[in-house]
């Protein structure tokens, strides 16, 4: 089996213990993967706390989420990296948190959630000003990972526009772009965005 570049770990190791610190991956939530160059995908190992993470707590998959090593697991949720990673191919890194303000407020919201007149919304692609709007999806949690990536794809399909990301019910949230630093923007633009429309509801 190839090894995993030591460099697609690294890029692991650092962004679990970047999010570790901002308490968006508790206990051993959370997972995260690079593209690999030859397709294969860089993922964490399930059961791993990702602000501690080594080399060792990572392993390779293919786009269709089979270990290329049988005796080790992957994150449960592996299945939803790979398809972000099928259906966007200049898509390089993919992360998924908890975080209390995404668990809150996905709990809440219906479909979607809309976020208006933010700065950070030039974080994602097609959006030059904060005079804008998106729409970040909300999708019911399922432990049926291919019957909840199926969902996932009915609202790619019904809008090539929706935002890369989205929320699990009472859950966490996906993001993805090209590289490790441009997901992690992304990421921490998102949950910016998600916290203050927590506080604002704690202020009506």
């Amino acid at each position: 089996m190839p090894a995993i570049p030591p460099e697609a770990a690294a890029q692991l190791i650092e962004a679990g213990r970047r999010m570790d610190r901002f308490g968006w991956v508790p206990a051993t939530a959370g997972n995260l993967s690079v593209r690999l160059g030859d397709g294969r995908v860089a993922i964490t190992r399930s059961g791993c706390h990702k602000g501690f993470l080594t080399a060792g707590h990572v392993m390779a998959v293919d786009l269709h989420g089979r270990a290329e090593d049988p005796a080790l697991r992957p994150s449960a949720e592996t299945g939803l990296h790979c398809g972000v990673y099928r259906r966007f191919p200049a898509a390089g890194a993919c992360l998924h948190g908890h975080s209390p303000a995404v668990t809150v407020l996905s709990r809440l919201a219906g479909p979607a959630i809309r976020l208006s007149g933010y700065e950070l919304l030039k974080a994602f692609p097609g959006l030059p000003t904060h005079e804008a709007s998106v729409a970040v999806p909300v999708l019911d949690n399922d432990q049926d990972i291919p019957r909840l990536q199926a969902r996932v794809e009915q609202i790619w399909d019904a809008d090539p526009a929706a935002p890369p990301g989205y929320l699990i019910r009472g859950h966490g949230i996906y993001v993805w772009a090209e590289d490790m630093p441009g997901a992690l923007m992304r990421l921490e633009a998102l949950e910016f965005m998600l916290a203050c429309e927590l506080e604002a509801r704690r202020l009506r």
